[in-house]
């Protein structure tokens, strides 16, 4: 007889675990954690597939190069510094920055949090030291707790319940205030916090307010009603993690009723890192079937074969909005390796969004063991991957960051000048440096720059 080829078998929600699986915590309890996937399976979907896909259209304008991705964020969200005004704040500067961007530039910007799920890190060593102590890597509140002392690093499913319930109150304090009143245009003065207000930025951000309410003034004197306007009145926002623990993904993955496909519905937009993007891969193979928008992250490392092939893995129908690449250097690596990609992906016809994330690839350690960034650096990323969009033709469609809402001292520089010698002030983070308000304001301000050259 022939041989006869065999098709594949259909993809399911855990069509990953036939893959090597990067970064997954060794669960000590087998039992626990099957007991904790069924509850979080019985659960309530976080957000739904028609969200999702209107997300997808959105990212299909960025990719054409109509609009722009900001997608703003906590490195890990923090099960212990979780308030409604926290969450409130970070909002705030996500708006004012996406503020600055629309009217700056001229096109519409599509807002994406990394919040409601992100409450994961990888991690370069499965260990750190802590003082005297050598401990297990803490891998974020999904996983196991930042105290440094060894029983709190043990991974406890039980965990991902937590995470999925502060996901839940998370998201309906933003769809509250998106869509509530608060992020109506009439409200803009209202998002600059005191902390920035005296600031250079953010008097610059109160020219904007006065130039917005000059316009809506000008449009009611001229008898236009705009009451019914929603896009002045509310906000689209969507929520982003990267998909690090397939344990937690697995069980919130529904089949769509109307379409029958299968969406991750922890989140709108999930995403594969740098240290998890093996083509062949647990992480690229559970992406590649969900119909959610993706992204993946994309560092110094990565070949133009590879990233052509992550196209073709998460995204081979060429679906304009459903795949981000967002790419990671560092300043010093920026000009030399992007271009290369950038050519060989609009080669093949991929149709992506291109976004920087200028800070994973811009880490520095002072002599005291603290993580921080130079805001210098970060800018010189993101003039680095604008350059290089132009070189080449391509549009720079997005920008991927790393900020808080507080006044924190964690990224040195920026127009207040945080030296060294401060970073122990307000270095709150639980894991990577975040940019404050005023710095994220301040990037904002030079993005807009760039684009509206």
């Amino acid at each position: 007889m022939p041989d006869v080829e065999l098709s594949p078998p259909p993809w399911a929600p855990g069509s990953w675990r036939e893959r090597p699986a990067a970064q997954q915590p060794e669960w000590p309890d087998p039992v626990a954690l099957k007991v904790v996937h069924a509850r979080l399976a019985a659960l309530p979907p976080l957000v739904f597939a028609g969200e999702a896909r209107a997300l997808t259209a959105a990212l299909s304008e960025a990719a054409a190069g109509r609009a722009f991705l900001l997608q703003a964020g906590d490195c890990a969200e923090s099960f212990t510094e979780f308030t409604a005004d926290s969450i409130r704040d970070k909002l705030k500067v996500i708006l004012q920055m996406a503020v600055v961007l629309t009217y700056g530039s001229g096109v519409p910007v599509v807002k994406v949090g990394r919040i409601a799920g992100q409450f994961a890190k990888p991690r370069s060593s499965p260990t750190e030291r802590v003082g005297d102590l050598v401990l297990d890597s803490f891998r974020g509140h999904m996983v196991n707790d930042d105290a440094p002392v060894a029983a709190a690093r043990v991974p406890d499913p039980e965990r991902l319940v937590a995470a999925y319930h502060q996901s839940v109150a998370t998201l309906n304090l933003l769809r509250a205030f998106t869509k509530g009143g608060f992020a109506d245009l009439t409200q803009v003065h209202a998002w600059n916090q005191a902390f920035v207000a005296s600031s250079t930025e953010g008097r610059r951000f109160e020219g904007i307010a006065e130039g917005i309410d000059r316009a809506l003034r000008f449009m009611a004197a001229c008898g236009i009603d705009l009451s019914g306007e929603r896009t002045l009145h509310e906000v689209d926002f969507w929520t982003s993690h990267e998909a690090l623990i397939l344990e937690y993904e697995e069980p919130l993955t529904r089949r769509d009723s109307l379409s029958g496909q299968w969406y991750d519905c922890s989140a709108h937009m999930l995403w594969v890192g740098e240290r998890s993007r093996q083509l062949d891969g647990a992480h690229c193979e559970f992406l590649s079937g969900i119909e959610n928008p993706v992204g993946a992250k994309v560092g110094p490392s990565a070949t133009p074969d590879d990233v052509v092939g992550l196209c073709e893995r998460l995204n081979p129908g060429r679906v304009p909005g459903r795949l981000t690449l967002i790419t990671r250097f560092g300043a010093s690596a920026v000009a030399e390796r992007l271009p290369a990609l950038l050519e060989a992906v609009r080669a093949e016809g991929h149709p992506v969004v291109w976004a920087c994330d200028p800070m994973h690839g811009n880490t520095i350690t002072t002599e005291d063991g603290r993580k921080t960034r130079r805001f210098d650096d970060i800018l010189a990323e993101v003039k680095g991957f604008f350059a290089a969009h132009r070189q080449v033709g391509t549009w720079p469609g997005g920008l991927h960051v790393e900020l808080t809402g507080d006044d924190v001292t964690e990224c040195l520089g920026g127009v207040e000048e945080i030296v060294e010698g401060q970073l122990h002030e307000r270095y709150t983070t639980t894991c990577d440096p975040r940019l404050n308000a005023r710095q994220g304001l301040d990037l904002a301000f030079r993005v807009a720059e760039l684009l509206r050259a």
